[in-house]
């Protein structure tokens, strides 16, 4: 991920706009999408295109949006998104995914996952489940996926964000847990 500060305002624009020209001159209406970039020496260049709100990045989204969810979902649908003001709180936010060790190729599930209870009535952290699911007892969270879950903080400074996040997800554990540590390690050396 690029901070927003790591590329100006004119080359994010026209990053936007290129695309944005683009799908209305092929006619096509999509209410979310995001660029998945690379700064080289060259200049930035673009590694996708994606049109939804998958995890992690809608994880980062979401919890900053101050509209009801499904006011936003019913106005996609009806096609009536223009007329909806969205709103976002002033903050930053940083997501950290817990996988299984060996992912994308070959990994262990059902394995039990234990200190999601850490995550009760907090409102600045977040555990959003992806491969999980509950053992037979109907109360054991199991892992059940590469990606595990995601770990998502908001803070005033996205300095704040990243720690924040990074000391949750030490709140969560299973037997073969594994993340990156570098996501957001361009905001500390800012």
């Amino acid at each position: 991920a690029i901070p927003a500060g790591k590329l100006s305002a004119t080359r994010r624009n026209s990053l936007f706009d290129y695309l944005a020209t683009f799908l209305s001159f092929i006619g096509i209406s999509i209410p979310a999408f995001f660029f998945g970039l690379m700064l080289t020496p060259d200049g930035p260049k673009v590694l996708e295109y994606n049109v939804r709100f998958g995890d992690p990045e809608a994880q980062v989204v979401l919890p900053r949006m101050k509209n009801d969810i499904l006011d936003v979902c019913e106005a996609c649908i009806d096609g009536t998104l223009d007329q909806l003001k969205l709103e976002f709180e002033d903050n930053a936010t940083v997501c950290v995914v817990l996988a299984s060790d060996g992912y994308p190729l070959k990994y262990d599930k059902g394995l039990p996952i234990s200190g999601l209870e850490a995550f009760d009535g907090k409102d600045d952290v977040f555990c959003f489940h992806a491969g999980t699911r509950f053992a037979e007892d109907g109360k054991t969270i199991l892992t059940n996926g590469g990606r595990v879950l995601g770990i998502t903080a908001k803070a005033p400074t996205l300095k704040e964000a990243r720690a924040k996040a990074y000391a949750a997800t030490e709140w969560v554990n299973f037997a073969n847990k594994y993340m990156r540590h570098d996501i957001g390690k361009a905001i500390d050396e800012a």
